[in-house]
């Protein structure tokens, strides 16, 4: 008994260690995965994404330049953001951005900022704001820590007691077999579903991080609106079956969050 009680207070004290908070929304999170050992495998699984003869990137174009252009502007202005703020260099990520010719309606980030956004959404973005929108919310992900995050509460729920291994060893192979088993590495790259509430939070960073990058937030419902008018027809899951909320769910919490993120618009005209 006595033994079982120094191995739970072992395991409490292993989880309240490992806790951080997440930037702007304040929220208690828990990261069992060291960050550094994460982005470094990221690294790799981005650039073996980008060899695989399967994807095609675009690197020339109007599109191809305004995918740069408005990473760059939500990269700077987060880093700004961050910065003076008491961040220190924290997040200060190696931002790059690829567009992949794909007629897939995608996009995603990385840890450490490694973006790709698929020709597809193009249709949807309809102008660099709608593309603010959709990268302010994938890049959130990634200053939110949520795939390291996600990873913990995969490991507890799998492993229970051996989690205290996995939160002191830090070993780069563990962590690479996160990062495969995370986005499906391996020819093309499947998209880690996050839960609803990290989606929720998503949406909430997006708007202030476009919203200090110089774009409106409040075009963010006109680009939400298309997207559900998008996915009409492809029988989507109901709400409690799926890991991100519904559309409708989604877009009346972001009119609710507008406020807020007005507050970072300086109200620059971004075209």
């Amino acid at each position: 008994m006595k033994n079982l009680v120094i191995y739970g207070a072992l395991i409490v004290n292993v989880l309240m260690s490992s806790c951080s908070q997440v930037p702007l929304t304040g929220r208690s999170q828990l990261s069992l995965v060291d960050d550094s050992a994460l982005q470094a495998e990221s690294v790799k699984a981005y650039n073996s994404f980008l060899s695989d003869p399967s994807t095609k990137a675009i690197t020339a174009g109007k599109d191809a330049q305004s995918v740069q252009a408005v990473g760059n502007k939500l990269a700077a202005a987060i880093n700004r953001y961050l910065k003076a703020n008491g961040y220190g260099n924290k997040y200060d990520y190696d931002y790059r951005f690829t567009l992949v010719k794909s007629d897939e309606i995608n996009a995603w980030c990385m840890p450490g900022g490694k973006v790709a956004v698929y020709s597809g959404i193009l249709n949807v973005t309809n102008g660099d704001a709608g593309l603010a929108t959709v990268m302010g919310h994938e890049i959130a992900h990634a200053i939110a820590q949520h795939a390291a995050e996600r990873y913990s509460q995969m490991t507890i729920a799998q492993t229970g007691g051996s989690l205290v291994g996995a939160a002191v060893g830090n070993k780069s192979q563990a962590t690479q077999q996160m990062v495969s088993k995370l986005y499906g590495i391996g020819g093309q790259l499947a998209i880690l579903k996050y839960s609803r509430n990290q989606e929720s939070e998503a949406d909430r960073l997006g708007l202030i991080f476009m919203a200090m990058a110089g774009y409106n937030p409040d075009s963010a419902v006109a680009f939400w609106e298309r997207m559900a008018a998008a996915k009409q027809g492809n029988g989507a899951s109901p709400e409690f079956l799926s890991s991100h909320p519904s559309d409708a769910t989604r877009i009346a919490s972001i009119k609710k969050l507008l406020p807020e993120a007005r507050q970072f618009y300086t109200g620059a005209r971004v075209k």
